[in-house]
């Protein structure tokens, strides 16, 4: 008499799969619609939380499939480790999200100038649904120096023209698109100033103005002014994270101390109350891309 041996079926692993696959689609299929579509962030990260749940399910399910293959030698070895892999990337998503939600401060609003920040052009405005956050204070400001105490901004000794075509340079390559200008007559007005007028060139001499020091920064405790001063230089545009397409506001100031030109800038993201610490990385990013466009005539 033969005995055959009939493997048990491992219905955990094969739903594993299942559930997995239809996890990664609906994560890909949010990402993309983010990324290129219509869909904004809220909506992307309720779909993110949805394909991360059921991911979680997945693997819960393909671990009880693997141990029922180790033990019983049921049919579902290769189902479960498809869903394992499958997964990966909602699960890998949701955990790194996780882990800079809990190690980097709340903040949505970063600047290289705490106290006296570069004032939005047109004030940024988004339906944030079930996100609401509060306005930024003097203690976001705080928590910004202790956390990112290298986020400052750059002083550079050269004429604010030079300067002006080194941020507009660098904001291309970074991805930032300007919708807003303000102060453009402050450049105009610098390189009048450095044209030699005709009655001066027939005399033999030329006669170059004199261009106004603008005075100090103000610093007022517990106010948190935007300064923004007659003679300051003012972009603001838009740049979005390159895998999700997460939307930051993006501000840089120009302005002429001296014989330098100090830069600044101010990052917010569009939705949210917690930008991930993407809003600093972003400033640092595009600060050390501008000292090397810069190069030569940075200053301390």
């Amino acid at each position: 008499m033969v005995i055959r041996y009939e493997r048990p079926y491992s219905h955990a692993a094969h739903w594993a799969r299942r559930m997995a696959a239809f996890a990664l689609v609906l994560f890909l299929a949010a990402a993309l619609s983010h990324r290129f579509g219509p869909l904004t962030t809220p909506h992307f990260l309720v779909l993110a939380g949805i394909a991360a749940g059921l991911a979680l399910c997945a693997v819960l399910l393909a671990v009880i499939g693997l141990v029922r293959l180790w033990r019983v030698g049921a049919r579902g070895g290769k189902a479960a480790f498809a869903a394992l892999l499958f997964a990966a990337l909602p699960l890998g998503v949701a955990g790194y999200a996780a882990q800079a939600y809990f190690t980097r401060p709340m903040l949505y609003d970063v600047t290289t100038d705490p106290y006296a920040s570069p004032p939005w052009l047109k004030v940024p405005l988004a339906n944030q649904d079930f996100l609401p956050r509060p306005p930024v204070t003097v203690r976001d400001r705080e928590v910004q120096e202790v956390a990112y105490p290298g986020l400052t901004g750059r002083r550079y000794e050269g004429a604010l023209d030079r300067v002006l075509q080194g941020v507009r340079k660098v904001a291309e390559e970074q991805g930032i698109v300007f919708t807003e200008e303000s102060g453009m007559e402050n450049v105009i007005a610098d390189l009048e100033d450095l044209v030699v007028k005709p009655e001066a060139g027939k005399s033999g001499e030329s006669e170059i103005a004199v261009v106004p020091v603008p005075s100090e920064r103000p610093i007022e405790q517990g106010l948190l002014p935007n300064s923004g001063g007659p003679s300051d230089v003012l972009l603001q545009g838009e740049w979005r994270s390159l895998l999700f397409g997460f939307r930051f506001d993006v501000l840089i100031r120009l302005r002429e101390e001296e014989e330098t030109a100090l830069v600044d800038m101010r990052v917010a993201s569009r939705y949210g109350p917690h930008d991930l610490g993407l809003g600093a990385a972003f400033v640092e990013r595009y600060l050390k891309a501008l000292d090397a466009e810069l190069l030569g005539i940075a200053g301390d």
